[in-house]
């Protein structure tokens, strides 16, 4: 049965920032035609956490629509290091690093697309057949002026940080991959917004109609601040096991629940505005997260695993009994407004030092008055809180 252009339209628009131009993505719906959807990854690390699949989810969203999804692995844009967001000149990826890391985002991919409905492209199929001579004519659609309005790019030039003419090329042969596979949607990041936007010039330029540009918010870390980020450590992984996976979710601050169900859950939105109203009748919020923790694990590892996910967690996030003479210890804040968690355990005598701080947090087993805690807690000055580090540690601590 096909789906209405309204009823598409709103799965498209959910959880995505930016649509240029809709009227354009409209007029394509009402034709009828499959659109040759695309989103491109360079394959700089060798595995994917949840925030690429923010994009994944949506090429997921356009291919049960009808439409034909291009997964592009920038294998050639990869060596040439992508400057979003830097203000240094990114190092390149040797070719050896590209390629071991590209067997693994294809293998990652298609726990969400589906394999015999998903196209993988590589874009050294059709940038290693340019010639010199090609290539400096792709580099004359744009100007010098024009790259430099680039929040980045513009922001390294004022303030005397390096700017590499390489680095320039990126977002034109970006956008070329646009023209090469004559694409009638691309996806990114919103902080991909220009360079999707040279593709809309790109395919002009060579005479194609221009691809309809669709931005999607970046997902911010477990730690509900950064963006998510392996290096970081605030990340959920793909190939997390599964109890990784669901006691990982379940840290996740309250704030960040509805963002995490618009942005990664498949759940009809009438699910997800039923979960609001549950908490504000009083359910505790981690009894959504779970549902949210299921869904993702069943996505990536099966329904059997997800059913079973929490008996994986369940050790470290089982808290233990609150004693009745509950120790009381307090901590002399030096002057100080605020301290980490990890250095509040290791002064309460909690755990014996700080490779044993980072180790329980890690392992998710500090609960403070209940509540799960990661390294990006503090304790504020006249705290008192009940902490725990693992079931037989625990004490009524106050800062002051």
């Amino acid at each position: 049965m096909k789906t209405s252009v309204e009823n598409a339209l709103a799965i498209i628009k959910r959880g995505a920032e930016e649509i240029l131009l809709e009227d354009e993505l409209v007029e394509r719906l009402k034709s009828g035609k499959k659109m040759r959807v695309k989103a491109g990854f360079d394959p700089t690390a060798p595995d994917l956490h949840l925030g690429h699949t923010v994009l994944i989810n949506k090429l997921k969203q356009f291919q049960e629509l009808g439409h034909e999804v291009i997964f592009l692995i920038g294998d050639f844009t990869g060596m040439i290091g992508d400057p979003t967001g830097k203000n240094v000149t990114r190092k390149p990826l040797t070719q050896e690093q590209v390629e071991a890391n590209a067997i693994t985002y294809k293998e990652q991919v298609f726990k969400i697309l589906d394999p015999e409905l998903t196209t993988i492209a590589f874009n050294s199929t059709w940038m290693n057949k340019l010639s010199s001579a090609e290539m400096i004519s792709l580099a004359a659609q744009q100007t010098v002026a024009r790259m430099l309005e680039r929040d980045d790019f513009s922001k390294r030039y004022k303030t005397g940080q390096p700017i590499s003419i390489h680095e320039f090329l990126y977002p034109l042969v970006q956008g070329y991959d646009s023209v090469a596979l004559k694409a009638d949607v691309e996806l990114g990041g919103t902080d991909q917004k220009f360079n999707l936007l040279v593709g809309r010039e790109l395919q002009r330029h060579y005479g194609q109609s221009p691809q309809i540009v669709l931005t999607l918010p970046l997902l911010e870390g477990l730690d509900g601040v950064q963006k998510m980020s392996k290096s970081l450590g605030n990340y959920v992984g793909v190939d997390d096991l599964p109890g990784e996976m669901y006691r990982k979710i379940l840290t996740m601050p309250d704030d960040l629940i509805w963002r995490y169900f618009e942005l990664l859950s498949f759940r009809p939105l009438a699910e997800v505005e039923q979960f609001k109203r549950e908490v504000d009748g009083g359910i505790n919020p981690q009894e959504i997260k779970k549902h949210l923790a299921e869904e993702i694990v069943e996505r990536f590892h099966g329904p059997n695993a997800a059913r079973d996910a929490h008996k994986g967690a369940g050790n470290q996030l089982e808290l233990g009994e609150i004693p009745e003479d509950l120790p009381e210890i307090k901590i002399n804040a030096d002057g100080q407004t605020e301290i980490p968690i990890a250095a509040i355990l290791r002064m309460a005598n909690l755990v014996q030092n700080s490779n044993a701080a980072r180790d329980v947090l890690a392992r998710g087993v500090v609960f403070v008055d209940g509540e799960q805690k990661d390294q990006t807690f503090k304790f504020a000055l006249g705290d008192t809180r009940i902490i725990q580090a693992g079931k037989k540690k625990i004490a009524r601590v106050t800062l002051s």
